[in-house]
């Protein structure tokens, strides 16, 4: 990944959608490292609360397992809190919210104008190849890791074995194929809508997905810059 001045740039309140598969939370986790900001990523902290047993994750799992959205209620609950916070002072990622227009209107209504999106990074992938890449993907079971393998991407040095933590790899069930299929059919249901929302603000980049994740990560951080900057 080639180096930029992101510090010239000026600070990023940004959220990065696409559909299941396209690479979000890679690199959601890195462009919030080089622009210094927290990673907020509510998939992450909901299959977390499912891991725990809390109330909300016992919710929450009846959805997921069957490859449907998380209701508003349970999503908003969990980004209020951390947009509440601290560390997000300094600026954002936000990566699996919103995706809803429901959740977009809440998030304006839940932010002052200083706290509002600047900037909405979009990852396209095509349906086929998202069905390829989710279909061979391997999560780490343990929650507290969550580390996501790839055969073709980044496949685990030892098979069945997260590099990190050394806990048992798992195909998550929101990653078989009859409910890669569901989740898609979601996305373009639902989540599209947050895309036009979003494009009549000015905010929109549109980011190709496909390639090796530092060439997708270097094309991402180029177009977040140029949008922060104009």
């Amino acid at each position: 990944m080639s180096y930029m001045d992101v510090a010239a740039c000026g600070p990023l309140r940004g959220i990065l959608l696409g559909p299941p598969g396209a690479g979000k939370g890679t690199q959601a986790k890195m462009i919030a490292a080089r622009f210094q900001v927290p990673h907020f990523a509510t998939g992450d902290i909901l299959r977390a609360e499912v891991a725990a047993g809390s109330d909300m994750g016992k919710k929450a799992k009846g959805f997921m397992d069957a490859g449907d959205l998380v209701p508003d209620h349970l999503v908003v609950e969990i980004v209020k809190k951390r947009l509440a916070s601290e560390e997000a002072s300094v600026g954002y990622c936000l990566d699996g919210f919103p995706r809803t227009l429901e959740q977009a209107e809440i998030l304006d209504l839940m932010l002052d104008p200083d706290e509002s999106p600047n900037v909405v990074a979009v990852l396209e992938v095509d349906d086929d190849e998202v069905v390829k890449r989710l279909s061979s993907r391997e999560t780490c079971s343990n929650p507290s890791c969550g580390r996501v393998y790839s055969a073709a991407a980044n496949p685990p040095k030892t098979e069945g074995v997260c590099d990190v933590c050394g806990s048992a790899l798992v195909v998550r069930n929101d990653d078989r194929p009859e409910a890669i299929r569901e989740r898609l059919a979601q996305y373009h249901q639902k989540t599209t809508p947050v895309v036009d929302y979003y494009l009549r603000r000015g905010l929109v980049v549109r980011v190709d997905g496909c390639g090796s994740i530092d060439e997708v990560a270097t094309r991402l951080e180029s177009a977040i810059c140029r949008s922060l900057a104009a």
